[in-house]
């Protein structure tokens, strides 16, 4: 676009750029340029020119710029020149004179400074709202994964306009920051964050986040990461720690602020966070009018904002309809009266003299909607109805996606209808509990028997409108959208459940029914030829077998009711060759004919689980696919030349898993059907997974050695799992080579492995983002020293068998070296009852807890390790015989997320221990308690008497599910 002016009078403008250091030719030193057509301009070529002239008319440049206007109107002698050199950027400048000439320019994070720079200099108005324009629209930008200022241009961005002191700058930059802080949280230079602009950011309305944790997590990290600028800044240290005063510590996840009281920096906070908890957990609806007083509640607000996405609640057992209602309301002063309001005019309404329910109407509230949500996890959510979150989320969320409710034993199938109905959006359900530990084929049963859980449900609060699961079965199956449902451990879904299910869910993609033990083989098939869209399907554990083998295989779902149906037919578009992830680990109902047809024709999987399984070469070699990323053939009886050959023909697998396949590297005799070459070496197979793959997670047993480990080399560089089994031995030297040939371990299990000091040091030193360690029945002679080394990083540690000498002087050196541990097993080792006491000190966080044949622990019965509030698995046995007959009750009501417990009768100080019926058991899911029976063992013709030994007898298991409580004592020990 030219000037509208109509003043022929032009200007040279000789612009020089000092920081150029291009070196040209002395012809291409210059250029001539004009404005009366931009269109002309060779923008690239012209920025190779060291100098360019810029004929301008006079007027338009007086008119947009102060500069030019005081240079060229006023009393300067430039006045009256026709040339007029310039010393700036070529590239900004250039912009500069087209914004003048009525251009509109390209504006990016890396050019705005400079531009802006420009702008203030030669006082062109124009330009600075472009810029500002641009800076806004950019902040509000809705598009997923689109970010249009980078962090470190934000950086830089917030430090020029706060050297301008430019509020408007330092305001958008902090509003950006605030809605983006998910993403600029996980980027590596979040650290470099000014002070300032973090302070702002945080305490900004728009701040997004998902949960309180990431907030914390992310301002602990910025913390630790500016130690030194603490220590040379003017600010005193509780100024910079007073920015975690902003984390709302009552929403905080219990298991997060448990392991968060051993840190320096948070100890405080988190004491307060988990008082916080445990006090909004005892509160009834009619002790909240109490917790909401007349002051200012934002402390109990879950972040939400328009731009929210997620909400992660998963891990609060706090949260009640009460905190929901709060932060679905205006955060007003109005909105706090009309909620103390509701709920005071609700009291009416108690049914039960002590005021444990109540109905809270939303719809009397002046509630919002943030249209951005897909996600929910209220995942451990122990005091939240529900029946009442689904209302709140269906008229606050109305375009949720996504719902995550896993370990809610109160989740039933007719709560899955009524989100179903109330959510209608909604396309993934994800309701797991704990897979019943009962689900092994090979237990001996001595006697079983179930008691149905009273139907009143325990809940603090309810809603008025009924939910009829007879009137939503028949509106049909295009009722809903779900397209991945997960009901992994799910012992109380049945058939007809699974009928609903494939009328009401005929789009399923992906369905996840492991555990699921009571659901029948028919009622599978009969699900899978209605959902003709599966792509997943995880059935580990179930009764899967031949008719629902049969259903995949075939084409048609008119099979259902024919007759004629059999194997040996292989239709092109059968279910089973659109499956990408078939996991049927465990599931002893497939004969190896089935087996071979199915697996014939799944030539688009790229995940397949068939651990445990009646696997045969001739199935395994019947697969004809070349996708597979994830293989896991564990405890089968294939042989290396039949794993050898699906490895020739999927050069992408990732994971592999071997162990516990004996027949792995045996001297066999194949069938011919088998179509294996009888010259097979068992080294073949690693040489073939050193050459196509690279593996990330890798587990075997049976035929790995030294060599084979050399012959994995290429193949394992990115490994970041390794598990060594039964069977495999690896000499100390392949040991101590780990560190160099899978510098990227992560994980490092070991089984039967001769171990040194000098192994383990080495594997600690070097491997410095190891998150799990276990050895477990190792051999060798290894001491305290092995982990004198700091590992911050380590979350999981299992000695089992390996140091019998551990004292409590040891622990206390663990606890130092391994300070952020969640998952701690001790099997084998000379503690007393302090042990209590350093392990709940030293790891407050722990969720798992393994103690065996740990001296006397437990000895002075149990009371220290109630402080380790958030456990969710709780073995304690042969730890000393002074463990409380009411220890169960005890720990349910004092770890409120504990799921699972395993105890040993010779461990009860009275001899038994009292069981929880459904109203006082908290989270559990399951109860194991072992009892043994004493033999005589002989110790030598010159003593007098012989010494009794505890031998196992049987184990007494207690699994709850949503409907009924089912008691069953088994030969084996659990």
């Amino acid at each position: 676009m030219a000037s509208s002016s109509g003043d022929d009078e032009f200007v040279v403008l000789v612009c020089s750029d000092p920081n150029n250091q291009i070196e040209t030719d002395i012809s291409n030193e210059e250029i001539v340029i004009s404005t009366t057509d931009f269109s002309t301009w060779d923008y690239p070529s012209t920025l190779s020119f060291s100098t360019f002239k810029i004929q301008a008319h006079r007027n338009r440049l007086i008119e947009e710029s102060s500069y030019f206007r005081g240079l060229l109107s006023g009393s300067f002698s430039e006045s009256c020149l026709d040339y007029i050199s310039i010393q700036w950027q070529s590239e900004t400048f250039l912009n500069v004179v087209r914004c003048i000439f009525g251009f509109r320019l390209d504006i990016t994070s890396k050019n705005f400074i400079p531009l802006f720079q420009a702008a203030l200099y030669f006082g062109v108005e124009m330009l600075l709202m472009q810029l500002k324009s641009w800076l806004s629209e950019a902040s509000l930008s809705k598009d997923p994964g689109l970010f249009q200022i980078q962090l470190e241009d934000l950086i830089d961005i917030w430090d020029f306009g706060l050297e301008l002191d430019n509020g408007f700058v330092q305001e958008i930059c902090a509003s950006y920051l605030a809605r983006n802080f998910m993403w600029a949280m996980s980027n590596k230079i979040f650290k470099d964050t000014p002070y300032e602009l973090l302070l702002l950011c945080i305490k900004h309305p728009h701040l997004t986040i998902d949960g309180e944790k990431h907030l914390s997590d992310a301002l602990l990290i910025w913390l630790h990461s500016n130690t030194e600028q603490l220590e040379r800044s003017s600010k005193t240290e509780c100024e910079f720690f007073d920015i975690l005063k902003q984390i709302r510590i009552s929403l905080l996840p219990l298991w997060f602020a448990a392991g968060k009281r051993s840190s320096i920096s948070f100890s405080e906070l988190a004491n307060e966070s988990v008082d916080s908890i445990f006090k909004l957990m005892k509160v009834t609806p009619k002790g909240s009018m109490n917790v909401l007083g007349d002051g200012d509640l934002s402390h109990l607000r879950i972040r939400l904002t328009k731009y929210s996405k997620k909400v992660d609640l998963s891990g609060c057992p706090q949260i009640t309809p009460m905190i929901l209602l709060l932060s679905f309301l205006p955060n007003n002063h109005n909105s706090y009266l009309a909620l103390r309001k509701t709920i005071k005019e609700s009291a009416s309404n108690f049914e039960q003299a002590d005021g444990s329910k109540c109905q809270i109407t939303q719809s009397l509230l002046p509630t919002l909607s943030f249209e951005a949500v897909l996600e929910v996890d209220i995942s451990g959510c122990l005091k939240l109805p529900l029946e009442d979150a689904i209302d709140y989320f269906s008229n606050s969320f109305p375009f949720l996606r996504r719902v995550k409710a896993a370990y809610l034993l109160n989740f039933k199938m007719t709560t899955l209808y009524r989100l179903i109905q109330k959510c209608s959006l909604v396309s993934e359900v994800d309701i797991t509990v704990d897979v019943n530990p009962l689900i092994s084929s090979q237990l001996s049963v001595i006697s079983s028997s179930s008691a149905v859980i009273s139907v009143a449900p325990n809940r603090a609060y309810f809603v008025g409108d009924k939910f009829s699961m007879t009137s939503l079965y028949h509106l049909g199956p295009s009722l809903s959208n779900i397209t991945k449902l997960t009901l992994e451990g799910r012992s109380d879904v049945c058939d007809s459940h699974i009928q609903y299910i494939s009328k009401f869910c005929a789009s399923l993609c992906y369905l996840n029914l492991k555990g699921c033990i009571s659901v029948t083989d028919v009622c599978m098939a009969n699900l899978i030829r209605r959902c003709t869209k599966l792509q997943s399907l995880l059935v580990c554990h179930t009764s899967f077998g031949m008719n629902s083998v049969l259903a995949l295989c075939n084409a048609s779902p008119s099979f259902s009711n024919s007759q004629s149906a059999q194997f040996g037919k292989r239709p092109l578009d059968s279910l089973a060759s659109n499956l990408q992830l078939l996991h049927m680990g465990g599931c002893k109902c497939a004969d190896e004919a089935s087996l071979l047809e199915l697996l014939s024709q799944t030539q688009m999987l790229k995940s397949l689980c068939l651990r445990d399984t009646n696997l045969v070469d001739s199935a395994l070699c019947s697969f004809s696919g070349s996708l597979l990323e994830v293989l896991d053939v564990s405890n089968t009886m294939i042989s290396g030349a039949a794993l050898h050959h699906v490895v020739c023909t999927n050069p992408g697998l990732k994971c592999l898993n071997a162990r516990g396949c004996k027949n792995l590297f045996q001297p066999e005799n194949t069938k011919k059907e088998a179509k294996i070459s009888s010259s097979y070496s068992c080294e073949e197979l690693f040489i073939e997974l050193g050459r196509t793959c690279r593996l990330e997670e890798i587990a075997l047993g049976w035929g790995l050695s030294y060599f084979s480990l050399q012959a994995l080399k290429p193949a394992i560089l990115s490994l970041r799992v390794m598990t060594v089994g039964l069977g495999g031995t690896l000499p100390e030297d392949s040991l101590r080579l780990l560190p160099t040939t899978c510098p990227l371990l992560e994980s490092l299990v070991l089984y039967f492995q001769v171990i040194s000091d000098c192994m383990i040091i080495n594997i600690l030193t070097s491997l410095r983002q190891l998150q799990t360690l276990a050895l477990c029945y190792c051999l060798g002679d290894i001491s305290i020293s092995s982990f004198n080394i700091s590992m911050p990083n380590l979350r999981i540690l299992k000695l089992e068998r390996v140091t019998p000498w551990m004292t409590n002087n040891d622990l206390v050196l663990l606890t130092r070296n391994c300070a952020n541990l969640v998952e701690l097993s001790l099997l084998g080792s000379k503690l007393n009852s302090d042990a209590q006491c350093i392990i709940s000190h030293g790891w407050p966080g722990l969720i798992s807890l393994h103690l065996e044949d740990c001296g006397e622990v437990t000895e002075n019965g149990v009371s220290s390790l109630f402080n380790c509030i958030a456990l969710e698995n709780l073995l304690l046995r042969h730890n000393g015989s002074g463990i409380q007959r009411n220890f169960i009750l005890e720990a349910a009501s004092k770890m409120p997320m504990l799921r699972q417990v395993a105890l040993d009768v010779c461990d009860a100080k009275e001899g038994d221990f009292d069981l929880p019926d459904d109203a006082d058991r908290y989270s559990l899911r399951s109860v194991k308690i072992a009892r043994c029976k004493s033999t005589r063992c002989n110790v030598g013709s010159h003593f007098a008497d012989t010494t009794r030994k505890p031998v196992h007898r049987e184990t007494l298991v207690l699994v709850w599910n949503s409907t009924n409580v089912v008691r069953t004592v088994v030969k084996e020990r659990l």
